[in-house]
């Protein structure tokens, strides 16, 4: 297996962004959706941390091409995640701003076909557990789905990811698999992540 990239999204406490920081994630993701329970209100939740070298990555759900340029350029964001129902073509206007994280809630009815149409404007898709409130579930879906996906754009694996999850990260063997996405399962409260237990599987994880 590849070295599986870690992404931890959903912070918005500054000093347990510090913790997850120390932990060397490739990604770190922040929230501006107003009805999420990990929306950043408090801007300081993603002051730039000089010692985090994690790429930064806003996630939008059907926000205006305004809204999201006002925010990447005010917290120096790296990547545009869009988690809602954007189309390819406003995929592709964001794109010329920021590389994209296209989300898609998976579950037996998904069309896989439709991801041809986002295919050249974005750089990785995510898989997420559909649900009303566009991801945050907790809720894991069918990983044997993942087989329908035949395209060559890597994708990052989300939705309900928790410690017992391991061994079933371990045997995905999808040539696009290039990582996982952990959110509400390593949460004290919402937004705060479990910094110990977060430690423990990302050192697992790398040794895989």
């Amino acid at each position: 297996m590849m070295k599986l990239e870690i992404k931890v999204c959903g912070n918005n406490n500054p000093k347990n962004l510090r913790g997850v920081c120390d932990l060397k994630p490739d990604y770190i993701g922040f929230i501006f959706y107003d009805k999420s329970k990990r929306f950043v209100q408090n801007t300081n939740a993603v002051g730039k941390n000089g010692s985090c070298k994690a790429k930064r990555v806003g996630v939008f759900v059907n926000a205006s091409a305004s809204y999201i340029m006002q925010v990447v350029n005010k917290f120096e964001l790296d990547i545009i995640q869009l988690h809602g129902d954007e189309s390819s073509d406003f995929c592709q206007e964001m794109s010329e701003i920021r590389p994209v994280f296209k989300a898609f809630q998976i579950n037996s009815n998904f069309n896989y076909g439709i991801l041809t149409h986002y295919k050249s404007a974005c750089n990785k898709f995510l898989f997420d557990t559909a649900s009303n409130m566009y991801g945050g579930s907790g809720k894991k879906f069918d990983w044997q789905l993942l087989d329908k996906y035949k395209l060559d754009i890597p994708f990052l694996l989300s939705g309900g990811i928790g410690p017992e999850d391991l061994p079933n990260i371990k045997v995905i063997s999808h040539p696009m698999f290039s990582g996982i996405d952990l959110n509400s399962r390593f949460e004290t409260t919402p937004g705060v992540k479990d910094i110990a237990r977060l430690s423990t599987f990302i050192n697992n994880i790398r040794k895989l």
